[in-house]
Formats: C-alpha cells, structure tokens, sequence
C-alpha cells in the first residue's frame, strides 16, 4: 500500500478557505497525538482489547444512518450496504460485476422477452418461513405497483418499466415477460440494488426486515445503532468469517470516528475517514489500512431546471474551472482517480474518447461571457468593480461530513477565480437526501455506489422518464435526443451495436455535462488488528463482512 504525504503548498486565496483546511489540521495533530501514545503503550495490549464487546462480536462505525432498510425502497448507498448482508436476490454480481447465481441456481431466456428463473430449494427468510416463488412475485409486483391496496412507491419501479408480467407457474420457477428487450434486465437486479421481501411485508417493513442474506436483523435504536446477527441457515454457507453479531454504530463526526477506533471502543470503518486522518491513523500500531481502487463515483449533480444551470455553457465552464488534480492531490491524499464519466475505466462499455475537462479558468471565463453572464461591477464600497465582480451565485448543497464540506470549501475558492460565488449548505443527510430526492437544489456533492458498474446507469439517471420517484434523473435533465438514443441502447441485444450506441451516449452527456464529473475514490478499511480478513471489493458494499475473522 502506498501512501503519499501531504503538504499544504495550494494557495487559497479566500480566508473561509483557509479555515476550513486549518480545522483538519488540529483534528490531525489530535489523532497523530493519540496515534504516537498508542506507539509507547502498544507492547501492553492485547490483541483482543475492545471495550467490553464479546468474541465474535464487533462494532462498525458508519457516518449516516439507512434512509430505508425495505429493499424495495432504498437508494441510498447505507441501506443498501446493510440491505447485501439482509438480503438475497435472483441473481449477485462478481468481483469482475459479471452476474452469478444468487436465489436463483439458474436461468434461460427463450427469447429476449422471457425469463425463466429457477429457485434454489430449501432457502429460508430469517423467520424460519421457507422462501418460494410466491415472495419473489411480490417484491417485483410491489416495486411495480402492482399489488392492490398496497400504498409502497418504489424508486426502482423505473429500472423495471419493461416488465409487464411476473408469474410463478410453481413454487421454483419464476417468470417474466417483458414489453421490450432490455439488455441489462438480469445485472439490473442483483443484489444489493434488490432484494427479495416475503410476501405480504407491508408499508413498516423497514422496521423489522426480514430476509435470506447472510446476517439477520436484530434490532436498531433511531440514529444511534443497527445490530445485525449471523444467519446460521444461510444457504450459501457464511463462509470463512467468524463474526457472529455486528454492531453498526451511528458516528457523524469524522474525529470521534478516528478517535474511537484508537480508544478500542470500535473495531472497524470503511470509506469513512478524511484522507488525512487516514495518513494519521496508519502511524497506530494497533490499527490496519487496507486501500483498494474503487468503482464509486464522486460528481456534483446539476439541478438543469436551475435559471442560471439550464445553460450548457455554464455547466461545462464549471467543469473547467473546478481542478481535479489539485484536489485529488492535496485534499484527497491521492487517494482517488479523476473520472470523465460514470463508468470506471475498467468497465467493458467505457468510451476512451469521450469529451475531458482539465482545469482551464480561461476557457470557463470565455464560456461565462459566451452564456450571457459577464463580471458585474461590485459598489464602490464593496473596493471592486469590472473583471473583478462576480457573475452570479450558485448554491452548493452538501452532508455535513467533514471531507464533504472541505471539498465545498475548495470548490468556492477555484470557482470565485472565474467570477462564480458559491454558497455552501451542508445538511444532516436525512435532510441532504430528501432535498435532493425532490429537486431542491441548485448543486450537490454526491457519489454513485455500485449503480454506475453497469452502463444502463445512464437511463437511469438522464432520461426524462426517471425523474423522482420514477428514478434517479434528481438534476431534471431532459433532452429528447438523448432519450431517444437511452431507449434505444436498453433494447440492444446485439453487443457490438449496443456498444456503438453506448458510446454516442457517453460522448453526448460529456458535452452536455449534466453532471461535474470528479473522482473514483479508493476504498478504504480501517480496523483494529483483533479483525482480519478484509478483503474490501471495487464496489465498496459490505459483503467482505461474511469473510472477517474476529480474533
């Protein structure tokens, strides 16, 4: 693992800037402090030191709590880590995100609009109830909205529009018929972004989910923790782990996060640490980092109904005025990879020629001015006036955590460079989430977890047709070309056109820039040495949690 050091050789010119940096920096020194004592006193502790948790027990610090723990309603990237170990599906994904057997052992497609799924025999959901094409049908009837009297709208229902039947013929078969091809119908529900639900969960499912997946629900204490148990019963086996209860514990403060884990009152993180307490905390003996590269996306979204964002020219002028490789290298540690589109590098469906923005404030003052929005002069009082005003204000809507709202605080200084000011509102995530889901924004700092591994992520976030609650098109993009060539790209069934097609999409969004496209971050997992055993995937969910051993 490498790692690079840091030094602080950018210059921000804004004071708000400045202090926002400064604040990491003490954090800094409080864990290397910390660190440095765990150095003298390491040779007197044991490797199983924790605070009074038993074996076989461990504790995971995560920074938000789910939005929804029912699988047929959770889009957000902490439901559905926690949703892959409650849950099953059809079918799973691979490390390489090809699609392998799940619930179902195996499947055919007679032709492009039939499915025949057949199901495992003996499966049991956590309660003891035997699992059988009947609990299939009602969780995709119940995403659809299908299911008479049912008051559930499911986000996903989009995702499946295709689908015009689900039957089950016996208790291990299950099929569907669809309106239309659909080239990623069998990646598109794969666990986690699916789970299966018994028949009959209601409306309060979230409260008591029950599933199939290797752990079980036990019980959750609103924002403060959710404690999940081993499923002895799991029809895959548990394989080598011995992790019998985990206990994930609700911390939105970075500091007490890295704090914790030095204490040993916690025993595990993953991608949930700025990058400098990351570089501090590989100092502690008592702790191990693993880093991997990651397939999460960071980007900002672009509300495109915005006055001012509605403008092609000022999204891209946003691009090029935004300097990745300088975050990348002293915000992030370089613990990330610059992005040009959604899909990583290493996806089969990425297009290598796709439009790029390197930082050029030159090129985004001359789209400014092309747009129709030239520096306004600033009173007198104000001591500014000509090339020195501003253009407008754009709003910045962020989460409170730490690293989210020191890259806000970037960004406003690189933008006011080129005229923008930017008004930064970071939100508890309840609240960041809602505001997003429903469109009030302006802009918004967010990453796309395990959905952008599969190319239809581009349907799903840019066609008009998947605007809340239909999907996740949260910025209101609408252009009908480019929903002409989405409908046509979900319906290829022939490889080579699909891909043709899937370039002229990448290519068109690049230059229309919907979205600030910014960084792949790395994965990375912070443990005590009483863990072992991590083997953290690309997609950053939580499956390798079946896997650790508890020493």
């Amino acid at each position: 693992m490498k790692f690079q050091k840091l030094y602080f050789t950018y210059a921000w010119s804004a004071d708000s800037v400045f202090a926002a940096i400064t604040a990491p920096i003490v954090v800094l020194a409080m864990v290397t402090s910390l660190a440095a004592c765990g150095t003298r006193s390491g040779s007197n502790e044991t490797q199983n030191e924790l605070s009074g948790d038993p074996a076989g027990t461990i504790t995971f610090l995560i920074d938000a709590a789910p939005a929804n723990l029912d699988p047929r309603l959770a889009t957000d990237a902490q439901s559905q880590h926690l949703d892959g170990l409650l849950f099953s599906s059809l079918v799973a994904l691979d490390d390489r995100m090809q699609v392998i057997p799940d619930l179902a052992e195996r499947w055919e497609t007679p032709d492009p609009l039939t499915y025949i799924f057949h199901l495992r025999r003996g499966v049991r959901f956590h309660d003891g109830r035997a699992l059988t094409s009947a609990d299939v049908k009602f969780t995709f009837d119940s995403i659809l909205g299908r299911v008479p009297g049912e008051s559930i709208v499911s986000p996903k229902a989009g995702a499946f529009a295709m689908v015009g039947s689900v039957t089950a013929p016996d208790d291990a078969t299950i099929l569907f018929k669809l309106r239309e091809p659909s080239a990623s119908f069998v990646w598109s529900m794969a666990r986690p972004a699916i789970g299966i639900v018994p028949a009959g969960a209601g409306a309060d499912f979230a409260d008591h989910p029950v599933g199939t997946g290797p752990f079980r629900f036990v019980r959750a204490r609103a924002d403060e923790e959710i404690v999940l148990a081993r499923n002895t019963a799991y029809f895959s086996g548990n394989g080598p782990g011995n992790a019998e209860e985990i206990h994930f514990r609700i911390v939105p403060d970075a500091t007490s996060r890295a704090l914790e884990l030095q204490k040993g009152s916690a025993d595990l993180l993953l991608n949930s640490l700025t990058p400098d307490m990351v570089a501090a905390l590989k100092k502690d003996p008592r702790l191990e980092i693993t880093e991997e590269p990651g397939t999460s996306v960071a980007y900002l979204a672009i509300n495109c109904s915005d006055l001012i964002l509605q403008h092609r020219q000022v999204r891209q002028a946003l691009a090029y005025a935004t300097d990745r490789e300088t975050l990348i290298r002293y915000l992030l540690r370089g613990q990330a990879r610059p992005a040009d589109g959604l899909l990583p590098t290493e996806n089969w469906a990425h297009d290598t020629g796709i439009k790029t923005y390197a930082y050029d404030p030159a090129r985004a003052e001359q789209l400014l001015d092309a747009a129709g929005f030239p520096r306004m002069p600033i009173s007198a009082k104000g001591g500014a006036s000509g090339k020195d005003g501003m253009r407008f204000t754009l709003t910045l809507k962020t989460s409170t955590e730490e690293s989210a709202r020191l890259i806000g605080a970037a960004l406003q200084d690189q933008w006011r460079r080129v005229g923008i000011a930017l008004d930064l509102r970071p939100l508890e995530f309840a609240t960041f989430y809602a505001d997003i889901t429903r469109g009030a924004f302006g802009l918004a700092y967010l990453r796309w977890v395990g959905a952008n591994n599969d190319p239809d992520i581009y349907d799903y976030v840019f066609n008009s047709r998947h605007i809340p609650p239909n999907g996740a098109n949260r910025g209101r993009y609408v252009n009908p070309e480019m929903d002409k060539l989405l409908d046509a790209e979900r319906v290829e069934m022939d490889p080579p056109k699909r891909v043709q097609l899937l370039s002229q999409i990448q290519r068109a969004i690049a230059e229309d820039e919907p979205y600030v496209m910014l960084w792949f971050p790395d994965n990375i997992a912070v443990n005590r040495r009483r863990i072992g055993n991590v083997d953290i995937s690309p997609t950053g969910d939580y499956d390798f949690l079946t896997a650790i051993t508890v020493r």
